[in-house]
């Protein structure tokens, strides 16, 4: 038997609703491309500086720079201004980062 033309529209309406869904989220995330900048690790280093390798949550003082996190204190979510602002970057300890404030940003989301 056949198969019809009539039961590969469905099909292809299906894949084009996937690829617009893969699109939009693609679209979303643009902004992760933003932490590759130099801008980016201009504005890290300052905040880093600005709070003297020190941890806001734990206190703890880092001087290995690469286990501290220049964190958004309030999630950007894709918001430019909010992204690039230094008064809502914060130096985060890893532990700190990846713990306790991830699993807040999740009670949040």
């Amino acid at each position: 038997m056949r198969p019809r033309l009539g039961t590969l529209r469905p099909r292809l309406a299906q894949a084009d609703d996937a690829r617009r869904e893969i699109d939009r989220r693609r679209d979303q995330r643009h902004w992760r491309k933003w932490y590759k900048t130099a801008r980016w690790q201009t504005l890290r280093w300052s905040v880093l500086v600005r709070d003297m390798f020190t941890c806001q949550r734990c206190g703890l003082i880092e001087g290995d720079t690469s286990k501290l996190v220049a964190d958004h204190r309030r999630p950007h979510r894709g918001e430019e201004a909010l992204f690039w602002d230094e008064r809502n970057l914060q130096c985060l300890c890893g532990p700190c980062h990846s713990g306790a404030k991830q699993r807040e940003e999740m009670a949040d989301a």
